[in-house]
């Protein structure tokens, strides 16, 4: 287990999501942590944007890691979009992003928000486990893999 293994659950993985542009993606986790967090999506919304104006959260290889700190959030959440069809995201290598890794955290939580961050673009950029995570259909595979990822280092 590893720090990200209390920020998911099968209901927070999504593999089938749909959006046609970046603003689309926010809106539809905007949505989903308004109803999990029970905060307006307008809240979430903010602070994505918010943070995004500060410069692409794409890494490149297709992943995208949209977070922000909430003001009121008590502990960070986390949710994964795999969606169906890529959009640009403004990644440096240019590449379309199909997999989008959203991240919450509570406005003070500074140093949490960087430790997990960076646990998630380790995640991310390991080439195995992101061909993994790009191909698994299954939600509770996917948040195994994202759990025990370690294992496979």
């Amino acid at each position: 287990m590893n720090v990200l293994s209390r920020l998911f659950t099968t209901d927070s993985i999504n593999l089938n999501a749909q959006a046609s542009n970046k603003a689309q993606a926010f809106e539809n986790a905007g949505q989903y942590f308004a109803t999990k967090l029970q905060i307006p999506s307008e809240t979430v919304l903010s602070f994505l944007h918010a943070r995004e104006a500060l410069g692409s959260t794409g890494l490149g290889f297709g992943v995208a890691i949209p977070h922000g700190r909430i003001k009121g959030l008590q502990e960070p959440c986390a949710a994964l979009f795999k969606l169906q069809t890529p959009i640009e995201f403004g990644a440096p290598d240019g590449k379309p992003v199909s997999l989008l890794l959203f991240l919450l955290v509570p406005e003070k939580a500074t140093q949490e928000h960087l430790e997990i961050l960076a646990v998630i673009a380790q995640l991310l950029t390991n080439p195995q486990t992101l061909d993994q995570l790009q191909n698994e259909t299954d939600p509770e595979k996917v948040r195994d893999l994202i759990c025990h990822w370690e294992a496979l280092q």
